[in-house]
């Protein structure tokens, strides 16, 4: 098959095919918000459509692209791979790749958060966050768990299960027993854990959806009680790990000492699928606890040869480069710019995050004029200024971004660890120059959301 014929051949049918086999409703929304792009090639920290237009990506696949796209590297270790002809998916082995990644895991995680010795790979954050549910029952022998309000880790059914957003819930019928707790709620949280059945408390360090940040004592206070009643931790850094943050776990800025850490989307570099569960040995023990039970938890493409090179290739990369530190010290310089923004615009009510995870929230205006138009919008449907900002970031300067989260006035960035002066001051100047037009009450983006209405309502 000539796959470069095929795609050439049957290019410009993306949308139309998805509406007929994929997804229709996502395919429409695309089109209504103006994303439906045909894009051809992904370099570095940006994307190219058919017409030569660049894009800086600021999506990053949902914290992804840590390296950026298409890493020689990445390609080079992939290739080599394949050339190699390896024997893949024996099953009955130890695969070599597998137990050197496992090695380089447990080895970053002993500098970050001891005792974290043991892997379980999977094929992605979700598969993680489930393997993590599993150990926790099977160590504790109790069915419970808590988590956060507005907590993502994942939308299969444990992972659901766990999920602080009703919108993702509703209509899945029963899910695991859960509670929620608000996040910062110390007293909610020792409520719950004094109760005895709780198997495991799930927490990121930051939460993506929103990006909403802990207080400096809550994460380490809910590890402490979390030992003192016999109560599993597990952090998933899923998003904020792999250096997200300016560190290589997200928790290693509120000194952590989790019993269970997920990690996928960065580690494949975006290239094949993968994930990891790191967990204590003595955890680790209580599901594979016998020779009759070493398979008792399992899959079937968790350790094929592709994923762990990936994998391999993705933390060397992080550690030669050093985006690490690049990251956090380009995360400061976007921080602090959109810091100064929040004196000039009324409309930015909140600036946070670490490193590259970084969360900018809208709200209401003082004045008249603006507060008119913000609750004529805001009547039409919550969220809505902040997926107005999205559009007109990719309309007027392409500059790829998402709304945090379903109805609300939050926009995420999570560009890749990669990230220039250069970029950083273009994102600047392409975020200020829309929250100047959102402030002019005339045209600009509140025209842009009468048509965005308009649109939603004839599709």
């Amino acid at each position: 098959m000539d796959i470069a014929r095929l795609i050439e051949d049957r290019f410009g049918e993306q949308i139309e095919l998805h509406k007929r086999h994929v997804n229709p409703a996502l395919a429409r929304v695309l089109q209504i918000i103006d994303y439906d792009v045909d894009y051809i090639r992904g370099e570095g920290a940006y994307l190219f459509d058919a017409e030569g237009n660049r894009y800086l990506d600021f999506l990053g696949g949902y914290g992804v692209y840590q390296l950026g796209r298409s890493h020689p590297v990445l390609k080079k270790t992939l290739h080599d791979l394949l050339d190699l002809d390896r024997p893949n998916l024996i099953q009955m082995d130890c695969p070599i790749l597998a137990g050197l990644l496992a090695e380089r895991l447990a080895g970053m995680a002993r500098q970050a958060y001891p005792g974290l010795d043991a892997v379980f790979f999977t094929n992605s954050g979700a598969e993680s966050v489930e393997g993590a549910l599993k150990f926790a029952r099977a160590a504790t022998k109790r069915d419970r768990f808590v988590y956060l309000d507005h907590a993502f880790h994942g939308l299969t059914l444990g992972a659901l299960s766990v999920n602080g957003s009703e919108h993702f819930r509703e209509g899945f019928g029963t899910l695991l027993p859960a509670t929620p707790v608000p996040l910062n709620d110390l007293s909610a949280l020792k409520h719950e854990l004094e109760r005895g059945d709780v198997a495991a408390f799930i927490a990121e360090p930051i939460q993506g959806k929103g990006v909403y940040m802990p207080d400096e004592r809550f994460l380490p206070e809910a590890g402490r009680l979390c030992r003192k009643h016999g109560t599993v931790f597990i952090v998933d850094e899923i998003q904020a790990g792999l250096g997200r943050t300016g560190r290589f776990f997200g928790g290693e800025h509120w000194g952590l000492e989790p019993d269970i850490v997920t990690i996928s989307k960065a580690l494949s570099g975006g290239y094949v699928p993968v994930g990891a569960v790191l967990i204590r040995r003595d955890l680790h023990k209580k599901t594979f606890s016998g020779l009759e039970r070493c398979v008792v938890h399992s899959n079937t493409f968790g350790m094929n040869e592709l994923a762990m090179g990936a994998g391999l290739a993705t933390l060397e990369v992080l550690e030669s480069e050093k985006l690490i530190e690049n990251a956090a010290r380009q995360g400061e310089r976007l921080l602090d710019g959109l810091r100064d923004m929040k004196e000039r615009y009324e409309m930015l009510h909140d600036v946070r995050g670490k490193g590259l995870m970084i969360g900018i929230e809208f709200g209401p205006p003082k004045s008249l004029k603006l507060k008119a138009a913000w609750k004529a919008l805001e009547t039409m449907q919550a969220g809505l200024f902040a997926q107005l900002v999205v559009m007109g970031l990719m309309r007027d300067h392409r500059l790829l971004t998402q709304v945090s989260g379903h109805r609300v006035n939050i926009i995420k960035f999570l560009p890749p660890l990669i990230l220039t002066n250069e970029d950083v001051e273009y994102a600047l100047g392409a975020i200020a120059s829309t929250l100047e037009k959102a402030h002019k009450v005339r045209g600009g983006l509140w025209d842009l959301g009468k048509d965005l209405v308009k649109a939603a309502m004839k599709r």
